[in-house]
């Protein structure tokens, strides 16, 4: 029954809507940051967009969000780097005064086998995939409780559980992002759900082949690839359901059922 105290004894408020609410989406100049931040701003978000090194890219999805009427913003910034986390709320906080959203998407990703992983690799890895977030979740969490609501969803990979042999920074530094998830889904509650959405490949490295590709639809058991439009729908999903809160949701076609 709509509207009732639940069994816990809070107040059913509904999901959140989120036209009209302020969406920070790291990495959102290219590939699936963009697909994701530019979904956002045609549901009416106001939108800031992180980018390292993609300007041009970034300016284009300024210059998109525009066309949907809001008023979006660009942030430079190296999330290597510790300081970049604080620069980006900041930013965020000094145009809206407020952010209700947190989509942690950016991350680096190559290959590394053992062998061959140096200590700058490792600490490039697990600085961009993992503290980074960590940083940006909480500072964000602090804006978000004094607003007494606020969603944060971390973009997380199925390497995170399979754990990849020649990918192991990045394996890593993703299953620690899944117990980041879990651990402030728990810290943050009840005002602020944490989720992650754990994708498979929706899309091929830059400069694939055709080869790759079949190779890729060989380990699916739906038999295709996916495309950033299957993770907006888990991703507005876990925006619009208030009753969510430490989930990992993968979205991979199965691709995890066989390691």
């Amino acid at each position: 029954m709509a509207g009732l105290l639940s069994s816990g004894g809070a107040v059913d408020g509904g999901g959140m809507e989120i036209e009209g609410k302020v969406a920070l989406v790291t990495g959102s100049a290219r590939r699936l940051g963009r697909a994701i931040a530019l979904a956002l701003a045609e549901r009416g978000a106001e939108l800031v967009v992180h980018y390292r090194d993609s300007e041009r890219e970034a300016l284009e999805v300024l210059a998109r969000a525009r066309r949907f009427g809001g008023k979006p913003i660009a942030v430079q910034g190296d999330l290597a780097v510790p300081e970049t986390a604080a620069k980006i709320l900041e930013a965020a906080l000094a145009a809206f005064g407020r952010i209700e959203i947190l989509i942690n998407s950016a991350s680096v990703f190559f290959r590394t086998p053992l062998d061959q992983v140096t200590v700058a690799d490792w600490d490039r890895v697990l600085a961009v995939n993992l503290r980074a977030p960590f940083l940006l979740c909480q500072g964000a969490a602090a804006a978000m409780r004094r607003q007494g609501r606020g969603k944060i969803i971390n973009l997380a990979d199925i390497g995170g559980s399979q754990v990849w042999a020649d990918y192991l920074p990045y394996s890593i530094s993703k299953a620690g992002l899944l117990a980041l998830t879990r651990g402030l889904a728990k810290a943050l509650a009840p005002a602020v759900q944490v989720n992650a959405i754990a994708p498979g490949v929706v899309l091929l490295p830059d400069g694939a082949s055709e080869a790759d590709c079949r190779r890729a639809v060989d380990r699916i058991p739906l038999g295709r690839l996916g495309s950033p439009e299957d993770v907006v729908r888990a991703l507005i999903y876990l925006l619009e359901n208030d009753f969510v809160t430490g989930e990992v949701l993968a979205v991979d076609g199965g691709q995890r059922l066989f390691g």
